[in-house]
Order: structure tokens, then sequence, then C-alpha cells
């Protein structure tokens, strides 16, 4: 029975040191996307970053909202790949605690 509080011991230390990734969410204003291939060369820029979920581009708006996870992506990552693609962005918005 001595071994059960040690395996709980090693267990919460384990547990405590897990950073717990948060899923957050970015718009990005793309002024240059202008035609309706530019939201595929986008999307298919944005989903090659480890930790992008969902990609969402709006045309008519310009812009893309992109989930994300924060322990493995960045905003500023996110802006680079569609400027790297050809499309140059700006954070325009950030509403879950980005």
């Amino acid at each position: 029975m001595k071994t059960l509080p040690a395996i709980a011991f090693v267990l919460a230390c384990a547990v405590s040191s897990v950073s717990l990734a948060s899923t957050r969410q970015v718009t990005l204003a793309v002024p240059g996307m202008t035609c309706p291939t530019c939201p595929l060369t986008i999307r298919k820029a944005l989903q090659k970053i480890d930790g992008v979920g969902n990609v969402a581009v709006d045309l008519a708006r310009k812009t893309v909202t992109v989930s994300y996870e924060d322990t493995k992506a960045r905003p500023d990552q996110l802006a680079k790949a569609t400027g790297e693609a050809g499309y140059p962005s700006t954070i325009q918005a950030m509403p879950h605690g980005g």
C-alpha cells in the first residue's frame, strides 16, 4: 500500500507540469484577396501551420478567421504565412483572448 501514495505523487507532478493549450481565434485582414482562387491559396498556407484548426475565409470582406492552439501557433506567425503565400495580412481582431 506504500506504493499508492508514491504513484499519486508522480501523477500529480506530471499533471501539474503539463501546459494546457487553449484554442484561440484571430481575424486577419487580407486586402489583396480579390479573386475566387485566393481563398484556396490562403487556406492551404495557414493549414500547413501546426496547431491551426478551422480557417474561415470571407472573400467579400477580405478577411480570414483562424482558430489555433496557442501553444503551437501565434497570430504573427499566421500573418507571416499569408504574406509568404503572396497575400500580406494584418491582425484585425482577436476576439477570444488571443
